[in-house]
């Protein structure tokens, strides 16, 4: 086993792929899920809404914008509807390049992202902080003078410092060009969910890496100098939801995302 993986303490990608019915997970992340589970009892439907924003916001930016480069930073888990699975079914030429800082999730995603054959899928192994790394890895797969989409799902929560997690935002859309959007989700902190708070707080003292939440309009704020899409940072449940006739809106989550074109 990887030295780096410690099987003694909950590991928030794993317990996320056990809210996700997935099997990479140990007791120790099964408990701690639980335990924030009945803190929280949404939590699983935030993480599945979270899925989803993904697969809606890459078909987007796949079959509307034609956008054929996705730089996927926060990987996490591979688990069904993965970014290039996603974007493949639409156009087999998309590239995807991943990046991620978790051991365990090198070790899947080594054997489980594959490419069709026509586009191309790389994993490398980088932390968000280390903007320089992460694009010098995002170039050996990706065209950088060419539109990119950068996704950065529920990994900026991990950046406590405020200034910090901005301006490492800033500076990798500051490396792509025009045409570039920003797809990205954070877990919000709101008066009308005040079990999320002490979920995070549990998660805070008893797992690993420890998780900031920031209000909607401070997540609204990584996509200072973009266009923002329709219909805005909202509930990642209701970006784009599709919804029978005479349905209402979806739920809200505690998990906010959005989606933003450089121009």
């Amino acid at each position: 086993m990887h030295t780096r993986i410690d099987t003694t303490r909950a590991h928030t990608a794993r317990i996320w792929n056990y809210w996700l019915g997935g099997k990479d997970n140990y007791p120790v992340d099964r408990a701690a899920g639980d335990q924030i589970r009945r803190l929280h009892p949404g939590i699983g439907d935030y993480a599945r809404a979270d899925r989803e924003f993904l697969g809606r916001s890459v078909r987007h930016l796949t079959a509307d914008c034609g956008i054929r480069q996705f730089l996927d930073v926060g990987t996490g888990l591979p688990s069904a509807g993965n970014t290039h699975e996603v974007a493949q079914r639409i156009a087999p030429d998309v590239r995807v390049a991943y990046v991620d800082n978790d051991p365990i999730v090198l070790t899947h995603a080594q054997a489980l992202l594959t490419s069709t054959p026509e586009g191309h899928t790389a994993y490398a192994d980088a932390d968000l902080r280390d903007v320089d790394a992460v694009l010098a890895h995002a170039a050996k797969t990706l065209d950088l003078s060419r539109p990119v989409a950068l996704m950065l799902l529920g990994v900026v929560i991990f950046i406590e410092d405020e200034e910090e997690s901005y301006g490492i935002v800033r500076r990798l859309m500051d490396a792509l060009p025009a045409g570039s959007h920003l797809v990205l989700s954070h877990t919000i902190t709101s008066a009308a969910m005040p079990d999320v708070d002490a979920a995070v707080a549990f998660w805070n003292e008893n797992g690993t890496p420890r998780l900031t939440q920031r209000t909607p309009q401070q997540v609204a704020r990584y996509f200072d100098g973009l266009e923002l899409l329709a219909p805005g940072v909202v509930s990642c449940s209701r970006w784009r939801a599709e919804g029978g006739p005479g349905d209402g809106p979806p739920a809200e989550v505690a998990m906010f995302g959005g989606v933003g074109r450089k121009p």
